[in-house]
């Protein structure tokens, strides 16, 4: 299959920087709140120097908090060991322009130890290490991830001027499927489409959403990593692009007390020589296989929410009735279970609709390969289907419901032996460090709704 358009060869970047068009190569990791992060390398340099031996950067990258802040808690990062460097090694098949910035082009690297030896707690190697799980069973994995965002007619430093409140979306009303809401700023999303694109982006579609401002971009499956790093590049370069165009972008999980931004999250399985492997003779259409896939999701799945839900904000999309899920149940193209069951035959898949737009997309799709192996290998029965309104019966205390707080969530990972067992100790016990870190910091903030409720009246 011929490479597609916007991705590099070595031998082509160094064409592309002999004739001029590339000046500069960034070198990028995704860190553990999703973020791009890493170093606008000189085009020579990255030739010269980073190409034969890699790079580096401080290793605090995997041990600070959204603001940037070196915090305690981390074995592998501290004052006390004196905040060391780890290396970034590109993965040269990641490399590609970067349509959006000037002469540019960019490498997606996997961390490891200045002593040789990758770094567990690294996002991206989280994930590899349960792809290696699938391969050791013959199996691959393939995932499209599904992200929302809102859109405001406000810059980003106009947003932070204003506290992020007050802003203008830049859409009114709902334009959910609407032709002529799109239209209104298809300028915007036609330059992410097509930046996308030349950046070796398979964009398949756009669709307005509910909340007014709010779209959807979506684009083709793929295997599990290469849809990881690409949904990473689209998050941080739509963010660069909307801000081009003096205009902002959130994909946190929930702005408003309206519907929030998911990120529902399709996976299914193939035989490593690209055989589906999910449909079969059983009711419905299913394998013995996918039954237990399935299986293993629904077990597992409270348990490992956290990795799919992994900040305070997340869990204020689980309202029923919102299109977020409530209730851990699956059902065959029913929006109201948390496992949606869709496609047939070769596309059958399994649809997760737990992630917000707040998502590591690593580690969620991680959590997801775990809990279905854990349904494989234990050969778990799959429960019936469930008809009907999901949230009632999540309500009801007819089904479990997925954790309402990120303190919940935690604990349950902590507790989880799947996880555990899955990822290591030393990967838990770094992202439930995150995760307290999260809920102090929280627990100490006075909100804007304390000050309304009791400045005056209290």
């Amino acid at each position: 299959m011929a490479p597609r358009r916007g991705m590099l060869t070595l031998d082509g970047l160094r064409e592309l920087i002999e004739d001029g068009t590339i000046d500069t190569v960034l070198v990028a990791i995704t860190d553990m709140q999703g973020r791009l992060q890493g170093k606008r390398c000189a085009a020579e340099y990255f030739l010269n120097e980073v190409v034969p031996h890699a790079t580096e950067a401080c290793n605090y990258l995997l041990a600070v908090d959204v603001d940037m802040n070196t915090v305690d808690g981390y074995a592998m990062s501290s004052w006390n060991s004196g905040y060391g460097d780890f290396v970034l090694k590109p993965d040269f098949s990641t490399l590609r322009l970067v349509p959006w910035q000037e002469g540019t082009a960019m490498v997606l690297a996997d961390i490891e130890k200045v002593e040789g030896g990758t770094v567990a707690e690294s996002p991206r190697q989280i994930l590899r290490k349960q792809l290696d799980r699938l391969a050791e069973r013959g199996l691959g994995a393939y995932v499209g991830t599904e992200l929302e965002f809102l859109l405001f007619d406000d810059s980003y430093e106009a947003a932070w001027d204003r506290r992020y409140q007050d802003l203008m979306p830049s859409n009114q009303y709902n334009v959910d499927y609407s032709l002529m809401g799109t239209a209104r700023v298809e300028p915007l999303l036609r330059r992410i489409r097509n930046d996308m694109t030349g950046a070796g982006l398979y964009v398949e579609s756009a669709k307005g959403e509910c909340n007014p401002g709010q779209h959807e971009i979506a684009f083709r499956y793929a295997d599990a990593l290469s849809t990881c790093d690409n949904h990473s590049i689209y998050k941080n370069g739509s963010k660069e692009i909307a801000a081009q165009e003096g205009q902002s972008l959130t994909f946190m999980a929930k702005y408003n007390e309206r519907e929030g931004n998911s990120c529902h999250i399709h996976i299914s399985l193939r035989s490593t020589d690209g055989e589906a492997v999910l449909a079969g003779d059983e009711l419905g259409g299913f394998s013995k296989m996918f039954e237990h896939f399935l299986a293993g999701q629904l077990a597992s799945l409270r348990e490992l929410t956290y990795f799919l839900a992994p900040h305070i904000n997340s869990y204020k999309r689980f309202v029923p009735g919102s299109f977020a899920p409530t209730t851990v149940a699956w059902g065959t193209d029913n929006r109201t279970c948390a496992l949606r069951v869709v496609g047939h035959g070769e596309s059958l898949r399994v649809e997760n609709r737990v992630p917000g737009g707040d998502v590591n997309q690593y580690l969620a799709v991680a959590a997801l390969i775990a809990a279905g192996l854990n349904g494989i290998d234990n050969e778990l029965p799959l429960e019936p289907e469930f008809h009907g309104n999901a949230y009632d019966a999540g309500t009801s205390g007819e089904k479990p419901t997925v954790p309402t707080t990120l303190r919940e969530a935690a604990a349950l990972f902590g507790e989880s032996k799947l996880a555990r067992e899955a990822f290591g100790d030393d990967v838990v016990e770094h992202y439930l460090n995150a995760a307290r870190i999260e809920v102090s910091a929280f627990d100490a903030a006075v909100t804007d709704w304390e000050r309304v409720r009791g400045f005056e009246r209290l």
